[in-house]
């Protein structure tokens, strides 16, 4: 299968936004070649045995940005979007070359270009996030390992949204916890809560892709009898209540999930929700404080927020 590639080089200042825009536009994946990921790992030659020689010799202020939509999308007006956006963060932000360039690629070349970026990060207290091709060994005895395989579905552990809900699972995940993972790409984040305490995960994702590869990191975290993976709308194929229901998305979604969300959490449950780029905050904010619910945690991490909600 073909897919098309939109390539955008800015700076570290920017690529926040740049991605921010970029998941408004509906991406389908998107990685970050950030040069000062790897190079601060360097420093740290216990997370792993090597770095390619290639990647030592990059500039640090130049970061690239793939983002990569279906072959069938009409890519142009969404270039059209992109360059309007990218002239508004330029009042904001140095975001250097801030070229664009549209590429095809076939999916065995994305769903490999990106790895030599992607090294074990930990977040919060305990989580440590590796991917399945690199060895780690624990710094701590109390550690929890997480390995994640992505292929082409979203959540790596890398980018703010994914961390902030991990950081914000490790606070309140409790255990024998039911939890509830909307739009579960890699499926990270319920694995995540399952290796924490949690009993039972659903995890749902409108793309069949992420609900095969969710279903595989499962099997590769011993996690698989307590996930159950399922392919749909929220609406049509889950049922139920949860006590934390999780959902690293984008603004839009979130709104709309406000309005309906509330019956599928338990009594003093939680929703968490990401992906919210800070200039929306206060509008999902008061969404969510319209229908009733509780604020329980703000997180903010570059251009991004988490929130976690109650009821009763």
């Amino acid at each position: 299968m073909k897919w098309i590639e939109v390539k955008v080089v800015t700076t570290p200042a920017a690529s926040e936004a740049v991605s921010g825009i970029l998941y408004e536009m509906g991406v389908n994946g998107l990685y970050i070649e950030d040069p000062r990921d790897v190079l601060e790992k360097d420093s740290k030659p216990a997370d792993w045995d090597y770095l390619e020689d290639e990647l030592k010799n990059v500039d640090p202020n130049r970061v690239i940005i793939r983002a990569y939509f279906s072959e069938d999308t009409n890519y142009e007006e969404k270039l059209i979007f992109l360059r309007e956006k990218l002239s508004n963060v330029r009042k904001y932000f140095d975001i250097g070359e801030g070229t664009v360039e549209v590429l095809e690629v076939y999916e065995k070349d994305w769903a490999n270009n990106w790895k030599k970026y992607y090294k074990p990060i930990k977040i919060g207290n305990r989580v440590v996030i590796k991917p399945s091709w690199e060895q780690y060994h624990p710094s701590e005895d109390d550690e929890v390992i997480i390995e994640i395989d992505p292929g082409m579905a979203f959540g790596t552990g890398t980018h703010e949204t994914t961390r902030l809900c991990i950081e914000i699972i490790e606070k309140y995940i409790f255990e024998g916890s039911h939890v509830l993972d909307i739009g579960c790409g890699s499926g990270i984040l319920g694995i995540t809560a399952l290796k924490l305490g949690a009993s039972k995960c659903t995890g749902v994702d409108i793309d069949e892709n992420a609900v095969k590869v969710a279903r595989k990191n499962a099997y590769a975290n011993g996690v698989q009898d307590k996930m159950d993976i399922r392919n749909g709308n929220l609406l049509d194929v889950v049922q139920g209540k949860y006590d934390i229901i999780v959902a690293n998305i984008i603004a839009d979604a979130i709104i709309t999930l406000s309005s309906i969300i509330k019956p599928y959490i338990n009594e003093g449950g939680l929703f968490i929700a990401s992906g919210i780029i800070k200039d929306r905050y206060e509008e999902v904010k008061q969404c969510l404080l319209k229908e009733g619910f509780i604020l329980r945690e703000e997180m903010f991490l570059g251009e991004w927020v988490a929130v976690a909600v109650g009821i009763g």
